[in-house]
């Protein structure tokens, strides 16, 4: 079946297209209206929820230092794990939209400094306690402490004060922000009792699934939360989350049936998976990216001439090919992309220069001495067989590059923002300031190249508050200008995100935003069978 009759049967089972329209558009694409009837019934039965069983994943970017500590979560299998037991004041839907969770409206004074969010009654934690504004207030504080490490801690930094009166929490802004309830989404700032101050690892929220084991970088297992307030949500009587890390094994997993889904399907097996029985490819583009970040702040990447010599030595479009199969775009050595509002698509694309490159090394007086790059082999799909090509396109530009070969059991604790050059990926945000705040500003704690800008930072408050959108675009554009020239960070290729779901999976839908229907597979999909 096409990809555009999927579409077609999607949105007419969602009742967002009528029959007659529907009938219409399949017969122009060949298919008759008898068997248009026929697709949109049981699309219709397959779109309906199920309700029972055991939904399990197959997730890779797991180890034994993992936490349940909403604050540091950095790699694939955490961020499922959270995003299955906790919920936060607001979602960005498929549509890139913001939607209502724990609040249940959002609303803003005229210059964007004050943002007032009606906090939803009657939920109850996974302990039985009830929700309250005070958990919301206490959450976000816990998450502007720099002790708390929060990955979300540029997002909160710009708050200047917290309240609660009655039923609403209003949260006033250092400087005006249009996009705040998009920051609210972040998926470090799951609402928990008390804020999670005394017990952040708790692992207790409000979600559709509480935790009833969990052994990090091993598998955890939930089950239904008997209270939860949303009947959309939560189909399963419960829920298996296997770090497989290991990508021959996880794709065994999902062709036995040990698992329904799996995430970060190798761009090789692509087309085998395909014509197994059973077993359905789902691709997501988004903002997700590959990355291989250096430290501004050590040597020898502390030189900006080295750090461009690195950023013109790398062959992207052979990248795109060999490693994504295509399965993604090119990138350009800043983290924005067309799928985000305001892109500047004049930005030029980097190509590979190697004789740019050669005389960019030798203008930055390195000493010949070996450029580690440390890789493991969960830091992202084929990041191994990348960093490789990477070695051989930069020595061919007399630049000596090496692959150190690092185990992926602690790679995120011991070598991610530790390193001062390492391969990681980013999943993207639903804005510009939200990525750049969570990874470029000067004082964020998830800042990994280490990249320190003075006028970075001034453009960034600006383009917060600016609401005539000529103007952000060309603070935007400028930003993205000035990491892709004197920043850290290499971004050869924005990637889809690929996996492979099993058949008797009801409910998945494409959702750009991050991996696992940004981290909602396991709440909204159910077991046809």
């Amino acid at each position: 079946m096409s990809q555009e009759l999927n579409h077609l049967l999607h949105e007419a089972a969602k009742g967002r297209m009528s029959r007659r329209e529907f009938v219409g558009r399949a017969g122009a694409l060949g298919v008759s209206a008898a068997m248009a009837g026929t697709l949109l019934s049981t699309a219709a039965r397959a779109d309906t929820p199920k309700k029972g069983g055991t939904l399990r994943a197959g997730v890779q970017g797991g180890d034994s230092t993992d936490t349940l500590d909403p604050a540091l979560a950095a790699s694939p299998a955490p961020f499922l794990i959270n995003s299955t037991w906790g919920e936060t004041l607001v979602e960005v839907s498929e549509k890139n939209v913001v939607s209502m969770r724990l609040a249940e409206e959002v609303s803003s004074s005229p210059d964007a400094t004050q943002w007032m969010f009606k906090i939803r009654k009657g939920v109850k934690y996974h302990n039985g306690a009830v929700m309250t504004p005070d958990d919301v207030v206490a959450t976000l504080k816990r998450h502007t402490d720099e002790k708390s490490k929060s990955g979300a801690l540029g997002i909160v930094k710009g708050i200047k004060d917290m309240k609660v009166d009655g039923d609403t929490v209003t949260l006033t802004l250092s400087g005006p922000n249009a996009d705040l309830p998009f920051l609210m989404a972040d998926y470090h700032l799951i609402i928990q009792p008390g804020g999670g101050a005394d017990k952040p690892t708790a692992g207790i929220g409000t979600g559709p699934y509480k935790i009833s084991s969990f052994e990090p970088g091993v598998r955890c297992a939930f089950e239904k939360h008997a209270d939860y307030w949303d009947a959309d949500r939560g189909h399963a009587d419960a829920v298996e989350i296997f770090i497989i890390n290991d990508n021959t094994a996880r794709t065994a997993a999902v062709q036995s049936g040990q698992v329904h889904m799996i995430d970060r399907v190798d761009p090789k097996i692509v087309d085998l998976l395909k014509g197994v029985s059973g077993v359905s490819i789902k691709s997501a583009a988004g903002r997700g990216h590959y990355v291989f970040i250096m430290e501004c702040n050590k040597p020898p990447f502390d030189n900006n001439d080295l750090r461009m010599a690195l950023k013109l030595s790398i062959n992207r479009k052979e990248m795109l090919e060999k490693i994504l199969g295509g399965l993604g775009s090119i990138g350009n050595d800043f983290p924005i992309n067309a799928a985000y509002p305001l892109f500047d698509e004049t930005i030029p694309q980097r190509e590979y220069d190697a004789a740019a490159a050669t005389a960019a090394y030798k203008k930055s007086g390195h000493d010949g001495s070996p450029i580690l790059l440390q890789v493991a082999p969960g830091a992202f799909p084929g990041a191994v067989e990348a960093a490789q090509l990477f070695v051989q396109s930069a020595n061919a530009a007399g630049i000596p590059l090496q692959v150190k070969l690092e185990p992926d059991d602690g790679y995120w604790t011991n070598v991610w923002n530790v390193a001062p050059f390492c391969a990681s990926y980013w999943g993207g945000r639903p804005v510009q300031d939200q990525m750049y705040s969570t990874a470029y500003q000067s004082t964020a704690d998830w800042n990994d190249t280490k990249f320190v800008n003075k006028r970075f930072d001034e453009l960034l408050l600006a383009a917060r508050g600016e609401l005539d959108q000529t103007k952000r675009k060309a603070e935007y554009s400028e930003m993205a200008n000035l990491v892709r020239d004197t920043g850290g960070v290499i971004v050869p290729m924005f990637n889809d995100f690929v996996e492979a779901v099993s058949d008797t999976v009801g409910g998945w839908r494409v959702d750009g935003g991050q991996e696992f229907m940004n981290g909602k597979a396991l709440q909204k999909c159910w077991l046809n069978a």
